[in-house]
C-alpha cells in the first residue's frame, strides 16, 4: 500500500510491471502463510519438547551442544542472513575491499554468514548456561555492549554498519520461533526458574554476539 500510494499519488506514474509485482505479491503472501503456519504446527513444539526431555535427561554437556547447533544451524538457514551476505559481498568488490570476481564475492558472503551462524551458536549456548544457572541477564547485555564499542574502535569502517545489520537480521523468521520455544521450554523444566523472567532474552544475545564476530571477521579480512 505504500509503494502504491508513492507511486501513483506522490511520483504519480503508473505500476510498472503490474502483472509481475501482483503475483509476486501473491507468492510472498502465501509464503510467509504457510511457512508461519509450519513454525507453529511443527519446528515451535519440536523445540520446546526438546528443550524439557534435555533438562529431564539432566546432561548439560548435550543440552549445550543442541544450543549450540540449533542457534548455529537457523541462522545458517536465515533468508536476510543470506541476502544481507550477498548484498554485503557485492559492495566490498566494488569498494576494493575484495577481489572483484564471483569467487571472492562468494568465499565473502560465506565467510560472513558461517561467522554470524557461530556467533549465534555461541550466544545461545551462553544464553542456556544464563538459564541454567540463574545468572543476571542485564549485567551480560552491559558487559557485551562495552566489548562492542571497544571492537567497534578497533575495527575497520568498512565493516562496522554490517556489523551492527548483521545483528540485526539473524532474529528473524526461523531463529526467533526456535530458540524463543528452547529458551521458554528449558526455563519451565528447571525448578526456580520463571519463564517469564528467565525464559526470555536469548534473542538479545543472539542479536549482540553476531556484531563482535562480524567485526573480528573483518580485521582478518580487510
Amino acid at each position: 500500500m505504500v509503494v502504491v500510494f508513492f507511486q501513483l499519488v506522490v511520483l504519480q506514474q503508473p505500476l510498472p510491471n503490474l502483472l509481475q509485482l501482483m503475483s509476486g505479491i501473491l507468492l510472498v503472501v502465501l509464503g510467509l502463510t504457510f511457512f508461519i503456519n509450519g513454525l507453529e504446527m511443527g519446528l515451535f513444539p519440536v523445540g520446546e519438547s526438546l528443550a524439557h526431555a534435555l533438562a529431564r535427561k539432566g546432561s548439560l554437556f548435550w543440552l549445550l551442544i543442541f544450543a549450540f547447533l540449533l542457534g548455529f544451524g537457523t541462522t545458517v538457514a536465515e533468508p536476510a542472513l543470506i541476502a544481507i551476505a550477498e548484498e554485503a559481498s557485492e559492495v566490498a568488490a566494488q569498494a576494493g575491499a575484495i577481489g572483484n570476481n564471483q569467487a571472492a564475492q562468494e568465499a565473502y558472503a560465506d565467510g560472513l554468514r558461517l561467522t554470524v551462524a557461530f556467533a549465534v551458536g555461541i550466544a545461545i549456548l551462553i544464553g542456556v548456561i544464563r538459564i541454567v544457572k540463574g545468572w543476571p541477564m542485564h549485567w551480560m547485555i552491559m558487559a557485551g555492549y562495552v566489548l562492542v564499542v571497544i571492537i567497534t574502535s578497533l575495527a575497520p569502517r568498512e565493516i562496522i554498519s554490517i556489523a551492527y545489520d548483521s545483528g540485526g537480521v539473524t532474529t528473524s523468521t526461523i531463529t526467533v520461533p526456535l530458540v524463543t520455544a528452547l529458551g521458554v521450554g528449558l526455563a519451565s523444566s528447571i525448578r526456580g526458574r520463571n519463564p517469564m523472567i528467565d525464559g526470555f532474552g536469548l534473542i538479545a544475545f543472539a542479536s549482540l554476539t553476531p556484531i563482535i564476530f562480524v567485526m573480528i571477521f573483518g580485521m582478518v579480512v580487510h
